[in-house]
């Protein structure tokens, strides 16, 4: 149900808007304590060592357990309300736009809808456009994310006015290049792949075993974001670096800090002083992440499209009959 289908015919653009917001909230509640475990290992210049001195995090269940000891449950929590914000209007805008742009192709070129090229083109079109709508509201969880104790914003209030008036507007769009980098091919592998897996599952799996349809888009969704964020996690890092630019002072208690003036220059910076290894830091959460949340995002996505399919279709007989 991922895409454009002129079978169907079931979910509208602004259905599709519905399902891909209410997913995105789903999902947001569920993997925020991993988000905020990836957030600090990626920012942390040490090497995620316990051999490393200075290093404030070592791996995922040190670092669950020191911010738990440090700063408390709701820690895992931190920003959730921008992060809230980040995951339903980015999942409003990609699915609607995904499936809008899914649409336009089956009605304008002779490619089928369904192929899963046009599914990795469609994907990262989508994602792109809803990137540069949510790009200040991702900006504002990365910087809550990273903040340790005390606190330098209080609130979502306190950070933009901050934010503006010491940074300048450009700061809410900090780190967009390479983010629009990686998100092309990171959508648009995981719409991609998603497509392939389920056409593997639809070949593989016999017709008696299809029932647990459900099960199936949660594990294919899964996989398809392990696969994705594997291939892309480096600009993941890099974004995540340079969104922090210029909140230097809060970061002091975690350990080293940079100062990038860059997309090139962070690079340089990381490959000088971290290794290739360095683009890596924050791998193990980022593709825990990376299945718990892709494999729910397609799974909610496709529970609340067949929910509103339902819906329609229980209510066209009463429409008829009246």
């Amino acid at each position: 149900m991922v895409g454009y289908d002129p079978e169907a015919k079931c979910v509208s653009t602004v259905e599709a808007a519905a399902a891909g917001s209410a997913s995105g909230f789903v999902t947001r509640v569920l993997i925020s304590p991993l988000d905020v475990i990836k957030i600090r290992f990626q920012l942390q210049i040490e090497r995620l060592s316990f051999k490393t001195p200075g290093a404030k995090y070592h791996g995922i269940l040190q670092a669950a357990r020191r911010i738990f000891q440090e700063e408390g449950i709701l820690a895992f929590w931190k920003g959730h309300i921008p992060a809230q914000l980040l995951s339903v209007g980015y999942g409003a805008v990609q699915f609607m736009a995904f499936e809008s742009l899914t649409k336009l192709v089956h009605n304008i070129t002779s490619y089928n809808a369904r192929n899963s090229f046009v599914h990795f083109i469609c994907g990262g079109l989508s994602a792109c456009t809803a990137t540069v709508a949510v790009q200040p509201v991702d900006t504002l969880r990365t910087r809550f994310a990273a903040q340790g104790e005390p606190k330098i914003y209080q609130n979502l209030h306190h950070a933009v006015m901050t934010m503006y008036q010491t940074e300048g507007p450009r700061t809410f769009y900090r780190g967009l290049t390479p983010t629009i980098i990686a998100v092309f091919p990171y959508a648009g592998f995981q719409f991609s792949f998603y497509n392939i897996l389920q056409q593997f599952s639809e070949r593989m799996i016999p017709d008696e075993g299809k029932e647990g349809g459900n099960v199936k888009n949660l594990v294919c969704g899964s996989c398809a974001g392990i696969i994705s964020k594997t291939l892309t996690y480096p600009f993941d890092l890099i974004k995540k670096r340079l969104q922090v630019g210029g909140f230097e002072h809060a970061r002091a208690a975690f350990g080293q800090v940079r100062i990038y003036r860059g997309l090139l220059d962070c690079i340089r910076q990381i490959m000088r002083e971290e290794g290739p290894g360095g683009f890596f830091k924050g791998l193990s959460p980022s593709l825990l992440k990376a299945a718990v949340s892709t494999g729910l995002i397609f799974f909610t996505y496709e529970l609340f499209c067949s929910l509103l399919c339902a819906l329609k279709n229980a209510d066209s007989p009463k429409r008829k009959g009246g």
